[in-house]
């Protein structure tokens, strides 16, 4: 079988599906069953991927635009693999401000239950330093995590409307290839088909009963 030229190796399975599609039409279909052997089918099949130039050249701005989507889905889908720090960075962030701030939490009550049984020295003091900076930390680590968690969703959004318009644009070429390509040339190419168009009866000459034999002289 041939293959469809011009297009790229992992479109030319759309353009087959488009192209019985296009055979089990209502109006296709009942024309082909003027051939019950089925050959009919089959050279409209074989001639549908040798035009393939030709049928796909009727759908060409859609085809582009397909393309043009297509590329820049695989060029996202390149660099957002290569942003495994922020991924990180909201793994280590996340836990983060709950732990510091418990750690915090707890270090200040140990200060106020010495401070409540008259405990001297620098214990106090450094508890209370160190609840102060482990809130400080909390705080700092949930606007990291908040900031990472937004800048990730900003970025799931877009890279989700990629493959969305992708779809699209796919449907769109394949829909104009349907009709603008492949079932005119299939109508154009039925008509032409002697098999499905037989050429009517030629007439053959009578000779006139009543005519009488040649007259000699």
């Amino acid at each position: 079988m041939a293959d469809p030229s011009g297009l790229r190796p992992q479109d030319r399975a759309d353009f087959e599906a488009v192209l019985h599609l296009a055979l089990n039409t209502p109006d296709i279909l009942g024309a082909l069953r003027a051939d019950p052997t089925g050959r009919a089918t089959t050279r409209l099949r074989l001639r549908a991927l040798a035009d393939a130039d030709e049928i796909t050249a009727a759908a060409y701005a859609e085809y582009r635009t397909y393309l043009t989507c297509s590329a820049s889905n695989a060029s996202a889908e390149e660099t957002t693999p290569r942003r495994p720090a922020a991924g990180l960075v909201t793994a280590l962030a996340v836990p983060t401000p709950p732990v510091a701030a418990s750690s915090a939490a707890v270090l200040l009550l140990l200060d106020y239950l010495l401070q409540l049984t008259d405990v001297r020295g620098t214990l106090p003091g450094s508890l209370i330093a160190a609840g102060w900076i482990l809130t400080l930390i909390a705080a700092l680590s949930a606007l990291i995590a908040l900031t990472a968690l937004l800048g990730t969703a900003i970025r799931g959004r877009g890279a989700s409307a990629h493959p969305a318009r992708l779809e699209q644009a796919r449907l769109d070429w394949q829909q104009a290839l349907l009709e603008r390509g492949m079932l005119p040339h299939l109508r154009r190419s039925i008509g032409e088909d002697p098999l499905l168009h037989p050429a009517p009866p030629t007439a053959t000459p009578t000779t006139d009963s009543k005519s009488g034999p040649p007259l000699t002289g």
